[in-house]
């Protein structure tokens, strides 16, 4: 039919090739040879480079940053230089602890399953492995130093409420597991009460870094109505990744979004009873899709895929973001993993300009999710209408709270709360043209007002490189206050930050697990 939608994905950027060339050439010829030759080591993350400058155009990142471990001297060692030359690279040594990688956590569940004691429980099934928050142990010794010690939950298996759940640490420098007092680690735990979908069982996920980037277009008839770039959450930006991430949206022709993505998410406990988290954006879950494999992480299906939400299983047929035409919406989808939680990255895109970013929430089993918390997920929508210079944020309040006027403009940066009793919304305009895009609320959203850890509603900010995160944060609440410096935001570079609030609470009446606000567009 004339208004169905049509969808073409077209890959972009680095292939897994270049990708080896760089991560293995690094160690066996490159400039990491010095500093890995004969020892064990591990690749734990490998980013592109994020430009200085804004392009009009994309154009393939042209720079890296591979992270790696040397577990002989407990040690990261990051490599940053070129595409295309290794040898070259700038190496630099520190003490970070990476995020263990889906290979690491196997490694450290094989040194578990050689443990005297509990190795036999593992092996037999009688314990099931699986991945809890936090993801290390970080407790230093007396020297002040910390030995790469990856998190193992213990999930017992049998009928009725078998006893035995424990999360315990493998020392990945001495090769040796240990045990806490109570169960677990400080920040988590692990009691016989569990809550959760039943967690799967050697499925596979991804690290930080994988490949995966492409074009979009979406046609009704013969009529372009977008393109945009899609970036996979393991290859997204941002030190902890952002989910699905869309880069040069343009709409009928003309540029909407320079970049929107999740690049903060983070968690807190009733009377801290867990955690708090600040969780990751890239490591990618299995969903249930069928379809056709356009570029590396992306399917395209014939139908809308299903996830976590939908089956109420952790288990699927494909990893990777699911691209398929809902009505008269263009869906994008990918589930993912950060310890026990399970989260939902999406966005809908309709044939009449709106756009629909939605995140979700749930969990595999687990002790903690038992008790009530409050999951915190932050938007940086990076407006650039028709360019990314000229625009102008003006926020909407009835009854008005400035003057006799409904409608007042952001001067300087600023945080703003959420106001459900004045309608409040915002849009960001090309003021040359009047072309506009309004930020309309969710009316799951909540607000942050009250909330110390919160933070923020909404924040508009003027546009600076390297802006797109606030890590290594001192704690894990936002702190991208730190941005906001009272510089003017009328007709510049402006960017968005939208912030979204779920109490999930398992003892409460059952509520949307989904938040996130409507983009509209206005005089397009």
């Amino acid at each position: 039919m004339a208004d169905e939608l049509r969808i073409d994905v077209e890959g972009f950027g680095l292939d897994d090739k270049a990708h080896v060339r760089t991560t293995q050439g690094l160690v066996r010829s490159g400039a990491l040879r010095p500093h890995l030759s004969d020892v064990s080591h591990r690749l734990m993350r490998f980013e592109l480079v994020e430009p200085q400058r804004k392009s009009e155009k994309p154009r393939p990142q042209e720079r890296y940053r591979a992270t790696y471990f040397d577990y002989k001297r407990n040690r990261a060692l990051h490599a940053e230089g070129k595409l295309g030359d290794t040898r070259g690279a700038v190496v630099t040594e520190s003490h970070e602890q990476p995020r263990p990688t889906p290979e690491e956590f196997g490694a450290a569940v094989a040194i578990l399953r050689r443990d005297k004691e509990l190795g036999p429980k593992v092996q037999r099934g009688v314990l099931q492995p699986y991945a809890p928050m936090p993801p290390l142990v970080l407790t230093p010794l007396p020297d002040g130093t910390v030995e790469r010690t990856v998190a193992v939950g213990l999930l017992p298996r049998g009928r009725g409420k078998p006893k035995g759940h424990e999360i315990v640490g493998v020392n990945m420098i001495r090769k040796r597991v240990e045990r806490f007092e109570g169960g677990a680690p400080q920040t988590a735990r692990a009691d016989e009460g569990l809550c959760g979908v039943p967690v799967a069982a050697d499925q596979p996920t991804t690290g930080q870094g994988e490949p995966g980037q492409a074009w979009v277009s979406v046609y009704q008839g013969t009529t372009l109505l977008w393109r945009f770039l899609v970036v996979r959450p393991s290859a997204s930006s941002g030190a902890s990744g952002s989910g699905v991430e869309l880069r040069y949206v343009d709409y009928r022709g003309k540029r909407v979004l320079y970049q929107a993505h999740v690049p903060i998410l983070n968690v807190l406990y009733d009377g801290n009873a867990c955690g708090p988290y600040r969780d990751w954006q890239y490591q990618e879950g299995m969903i249930q899709a069928t379809g056709a494999n356009v570029a590396p992480g992306f399917l395209l299906c014939p139908s809308p895929a299903k996830t976590i939400l939908d089956t109420e299983s952790d288990t699927g047929t494909f990893l990777g973001t699911a691209i398929y035409v809902d009505g008269l919406e263009v869906v994008l989808v990918c589930e993912l993993e950060a310890g026990w939680y399970r989260y939902i990255s999406e966005w809908r895109l309709h044939a009449n300009g709106t756009i629909k970013p939605r995140f979700a929430f749930d969990a595999t089993s687990s002790s903690c999710v038992c008790n009530k918390h409050h999951h915190h997920v932050y938007w940086r929508l990076d407006f650039d209408i028709r360019k990314a210079a000229d625009n102008v944020v003006r926020e909407y309040n009835f009854p008005p709270v400035v003057g006799r006027s409904r409608w007042h403009t952001l001067a300087r940066e600023v945080m703003r709360l959420r106001s459900p009793a004045h309608q409040r919304r915002w849009r960001v305009i090309h003021q040359p043209s009047g072309d506009a895009y309004e930020i309309v609320p969710g009316p799951r959203d909540g607000t942050a007002a009250g909330d110390p850890y919160a933070v923020g509603d909404v924040w508009a900010l003027r546009w600076h490189a390297g802006e797109i995160d606030d890590e290594p944060p001192p704690s894990t609440r936002i702190h991208i206050d730190t941005f906001k410096n009272g510089e003017s935001i009328v007709k510049e570079d402006v960017v968005l930050w939208y912030g979204a609030h779920f109490t999930h609470d398992v003892t409460g009446p059952h509520v949307s697990h989904v938040v996130g606000p409507d983009l509209v567009p206005r005089n397009w």
